[in-house]
This record gives C-alpha cells, sequence and structure tokens, in this order.
C-alpha cells in the first residue's frame, strides 16, 4: 500500500485551497523554447566547474493542474522521448485538484523509461530541509543527470532564483530539474507553469526547502 507524502496546504492568491500539484490561475498552451536542444543532445560534456545540462524539448502545461504530467513530460523529453500529456495525466489520475503526490508519477517515469527501477521517491518530511536531506537532494541530482535523465519535484510555497526573481505556487506545482552546475551547488529547472519563465536556476538549498513536506522521483 503506498504512503502518501504529507502536503503543505495553503491559500492561493485566488482564494484556492489545492493539495496536489495545481496551480491557481490561467496559463499558456504548449509552447517549445527557442533556445531548447534537440532531444538527441541529452548530455553535454561535463565541464570543470562540474557542471552539466542536459536538453529539454520544453512544452508548457496546457491548464492551471496539468504541472504533474507537463513535468514528467519534460523531464522525459531528454530521453528523447515526445509523450502525451493526456495520456500522463490519465495513469497519474491528476483531476482539477492536481497530481495527488510524486508517488503517482515515479511509476509513469519508470513506464516510459523502460525500466522498473529507473527512478525512486524521495520525501522531505520536515517543514525546513535539513543539511542532510539538502546535501542527499544534491547527491541524487548529480547523479540523476549524469545518468541522462532529469529530477521531478513536487514543489510548494515561494522561492527565489539566482537572478533574484521570486515563483511562487503556495498550492502546489511538479518541475522538472534537469541540469547543474558547481557540482550540484545550483540546479536548472524546466518550468511548465509559464514559457515566460521556463528556465531559472535555483541554490539546492532553495530547492530543498521548496520541496519540504513533499517529495522528488530520483534515479
Amino acid at each position: 500500500m503506498r504512503t502518501d507524502l504529507i502536503r503543505k496546504t495553503a491559500l492561493t492568491a485566488a482564494g484556492l485551497a489545492f493539495t496536489g500539484g495545481a496551480i491557481a490561475g490561467p496559463v499558456t498552451t504548449a509552447y517549445a523554447a527557442s533556445e531548447a536542444k534537440p532531444a538527441s543532445q541529452t548530455q553535454a560534456d561535463r565541464k570543470p566547474s562540474g557542471e552539466r545540462q542536459l536538453g529539454v524539448r520544453y512544452e508548457a502545461q496546457p491548464n492551471f493542474y496539468y504541472c504533474g504530467p507537463a513535468a514528467a513530460r519534460n523531464a522525459l523529453s531528454v530521453q528523447g522521448k515526445n509523450i502525451s500529456v493526456d495520456a500522463m495525466a490519465k495513469e497519474m489520475g491528476t483531476t482539477e485538484a492536481g497530481t495527488n503526490s510524486i508517488n503517482d508519477i515515479t511509476p509513469v517515469l519508470n513506464k516510459e523509461t523502460g525500466k522498473n527501477d529507473a527512478y525512486h521517491s524521495v520525501e522531505i518530511s520536515k517543514p525546513d530541509a535539513d543539511a542532510t536531506q539538502t546535501d542527499q537532494l544534491r547527491a541524487d541530482i548529480v547523479k540523476t543527470v549524469d545518468n541522462g535523465r532529469a529530477v521531478v519535484a513536487n514543489i510548494a510555497g515561494t522561492s527565489t532564483d539566482t537572478d533574484g526573481n521570486t515563483h511562487s505556487f503556495e498550492g502546489g506545482h511538479y518541475i522538472s530539474v534537469v541540469g547543474y552546475r558547481d557540482n550540484g551547488t545550483t540546479v536548472r529547472i524546466a518550468d511548465s507553469a509559464d514559457p515566460n519563465t521556463a528556465s531559472y536556476d535555483i541554490t539546492v538549498e532553495h530547492l530543498a526547502d521548496w520541496i519540504a513536506t513533499r517529495g522528488y522521483a530520483t534515479s
């Protein structure tokens, strides 16, 4: 029997509360990022600074509650796969309340990757990630990206990227982690919510706290 991850519940700016990964307000339809690399270029050579980025065929989510399927779809695109978000949403049990937990996404990632053990779910159960959990997240991201795969994370709340821009998903959201630099101290996010902010960098400490009380799918 599956044990669901603990979830944050908070009112969005629109006055709605979601416990799964769903965001308030409309979002744009599918969009291919102009700087996205072909999916065949799944790995770049590692640089001396400990950096690796995966090529993403980015698409924005078509509605406010498809962030889970969209994050999984963007994550799988780095493996050269192009899978319908509708098909994945059906497998994940996604509704207008979102996708319940990362435990509903991990099996789909495994199925589409073609290996039952390609991904597993990791929970950060505390309200704030501790040093051990942050270090584990960093190691998991580096390992997964080095294997040519992306991490999918269930996040909630507000965080700030390395450019000082804030990203707020009080009702919950799913994102893909598609690269890292400085040996995983900073990570690259593919975010399906808005093609205008499709990609940004965030410190692994901020990401760990963003995931706190939820979880992520990793190799």
